[in-house]
């Protein structure tokens, strides 16, 4: 049996935590490393900074491509690694990648044809557009070398190991963070290339960490393999099953935060900057649950594969236990630290006020979120994408925006941050219902019914 990752062995705790602790690592140096992306566009002036903040919606939509054929990739590869079928996990792995690149090439040649049309749409000035078309016909050039390393990560992970992804994701960042400034302004030998320095120098990141997953994939995983054109139609769809309803329910989450910051922009532009700042913290405080809810897919999978349902529903009860106290934990903690972190993100009175009353409110019910994260990827896991993709419309638009707009009827913005709240734990409470209902349909006497010869 392969199990080199003790994914189907290995005490459950231990395989949770060794998987959870790089991709947290991983994704936080990527969160820094963004920043930092910023900072050096910043430099060049508002402009180019406003510039840059156009381009996330579009660059977060295609990367939603590939987000969800990883999640598409992970889930089929865990099952059949489960199965001990490595040359079936070799053939997706292939096929699944072919099928990205061949997407998002698809995606960057209609992005390239539309520039002006497309961000004149997302509200850009007429003065702008020549700014945004310097950073986005080289990033649209360059985003196709970025789809190895993300779908071919997701591969990797299926794998159980989560820490070469990490490794990755920090050596892609430095090289980014190293080239940025030599590039954008120029230094020593390098030419000075101003916003368009960036993207160039994105790219280049992006074609080291191509390099490496590519190196883990054939050489140390050997989860490549030569095209078989009769089976490809087939595992493409296999992996659209999945991947399709998940790069919809990426896509929801800017979707239902343009309503949010809709709700919240009616209440003034101090309620706008805490909400911001609160999303930067927000992001930190989740972080290890986000890093759990990747890693649980692949877990549940290979277990599900090997025919072992227990198991796999044992670490999703054992994860959804973790989410409550930790993020229970990082609840108390912010407390004491709610005052001074107001204070670093803000030197205006009512915007700092609004972010201490967000952090007294919001992280409370962090734990709950975390209960819905684990469900949608359990249910990705057991191939019941549609329902993953319907918790996931659950939690943002019959959760938490219309308890917002409640709680913002009754108390203004500390009603609207309570709401979000409550939200939170109406939803967790759901979804824990959802997860004793599922695990009842799995007994462990019975297989899974859709490993059954």
């Amino acid at each position: 049996m392969h199990d080199k990752h003790g994914l189907l062995s290995s005490p459950i705790s231990s395989v949770l935590l060794k998987m959870t602790l790089p991709m947290t690592l991983g994704m936080l140096s990527v969160l820094m490393f963004n920043l930092v992306d910023t900072y050096f566009i910043s430099l060049l002036g508002t402009q180019a900074l406003a510039a840059i903040s156009y381009t996330f919606p579009v660059a977060f939509s295609v990367n939603c491509i590939t987000m969800g054929i990883g999640i598409g990739l992970s889930t089929c590869i865990g099952r059949s690694l489960g199965q001990n079928k490595l040359s079936d996990a070799a053939r997706l792995t292939t096929h699944g990648l072919l099928l990205a690149l061949l997407l998002v090439m698809l995606a960057s040649l209609t992005g390239i044809l539309t520039i002006d049309s497309l961000f004149t749409l997302l509200g850009a000035p007429e003065t702008m557009l020549p700014v945004i078309n310097e950073y986005m016909r080289i990033w649209y050039v360059a985003v196709p070398f970025l789809v190895i390393p993300m779908a071919g990560s997701s591969a990797i992970r299926a794998t159980g190991d989560t820490s070469s992804p990490a490794k990755m994701m920090i050596i892609s960042g430095l090289i980014n963070g190293i080239l940025d400034p030599l590039l954008i302004f120029g230094y020593g030998p390098f030419p000075e290339l101003a916003i368009q320095g960036a993207a160039i120098a994105s790219g280049i990141s992006w074609v080291f960490a191509l390099l490496g997953t590519g190196y883990i994939l054939w050489f140390r995983e050997h989860l490549l393999s030569r095209v078989q054109p009769g089976q490809i139609i087939a595992d493409w769809k296999k992996i659209l099953r999945i991947g399709t309803p998940a790069a919809l329910s990426n896509a929801m989450t800017p979707l239902s935060g343009a309503i949010l910051m809709r709700l919240i922009s009616q209440h003034g532009t101090a309620a706008v900057a805490a909400y911001g700042a609160a999303q930067r913290v927000e992001s930190i405080l989740i972080l290890v649950l986000v890093s759990l809810t990747s890693v649980l897919t692949p877990f549940m999978s290979q277990n599900l594969g090997a025919d072992n349902p227990q198991r796999s529903f044992a670490g999703l009860f054992l994860s959804i236990r973790f989410a409550i106290v930790f993020q229970l934990l990082i609840f108390i903690m912010m407390v004491p630290l709610s005052v001074p972190l107001s204070g670093i993100f803000s030197q205006e009175a009512q915007v700092r006020e609004l972010l201490w009353h967000y952090l007294l409110f919001v992280p409370f019910s962090y734990g709950f979120q975390g209960i819905l994260m684990m469900i949608v990827s359990a249910l990705n896991a057991l191939h019941r994408s549609v329902y993953a993709f319907s918790w996931s419309f659950l939690r943002l638009f019959v959760f938490i925006l219309p308890c917002a707009w409640i709680g913002s009827q009754i108390y203004q913005i500390e009603g609207l941050f309570l709401g979000i709240a409550a939200g939170n734990i109406i939803g967790g409470t759901a979804g824990y219902f959802q997860a004793l209902s599922l695990r009842k349909h799995y007994p462990v006497t019975q297989a899974v019914p859709e490993l059954k010869r």
